[in-house]
């Protein structure tokens, strides 16, 4: 007889298909669900709830972290804009496509300052959980510091520079 490819004898074939029989083998150990305690799920929560704070705070401020160079007001965007304008039908086709995007992005910026983010907010919910927050993770008040936040708030959150 033949199998995959290679000669095999009958006895071997008979032993081959004979079953093994389950009944003899121990049985499988079932794996209880571990279960968390509602302090647990709390403690969790209320870590994800910090964590959050702290994450957004510095999201903001990295947003408004001022650039380096002239700083442009609300009207030297608007008088770039209006000179884009009078530049657009005199321009070559690759010009005017970099003239439109430039147009595009001074638009975005003039929209978002008009607008003026509130760090109010994510200021004082971060200065309520800071403290917990750093304590728990182990950050240090010259680890805040080189992430942008201001030695005020930190004082306002309660840490201090020796960790007091």
């Amino acid at each position: 007889m033949r199998q995959s490819g290679r000669l095999v004898d009958k006895q071997q074939l008979e032993y081959s298909s004979e079953r093994i029989d389950t009944d003899q083998m121990p049985p499988k150990r079932k794996l209880s669900k571990s279960t968390m305690s509602t302090e647990h799920k709390q403690a969790l929560a209320i870590g994800r709830d910090q964590g959050r704070a702290v994450r957004q705070y510095l999201e903001a401020l990295e947003a408004h972290r001022p650039k380096r160079g002239r700083k442009r007001t609300p009207e030297s965007i608007q008088k770039r804009l209006d000179d884009i304008e009078a530049m657009l039908d005199a321009a070559d086709p690759l010009s005017r496509l970099q003239l439109r995007q430039e147009r595009m992005n001074l638009q975005d910026e003039l929209a978002s300052k008009s607008e003026g983010t509130d760090l109010g907010e994510f200021e004082d919910r971060f200065v309520e959980v800071a403290k917990e927050y750093g304590d728990r993770k182990g950050i240090t008040y010259q680890a805040w510091r080189e992430a942008g936040i201001d030695a005020a708030v930190l004082k306002r959150s309660g840490i201090r520079r020796g960790g007091e």
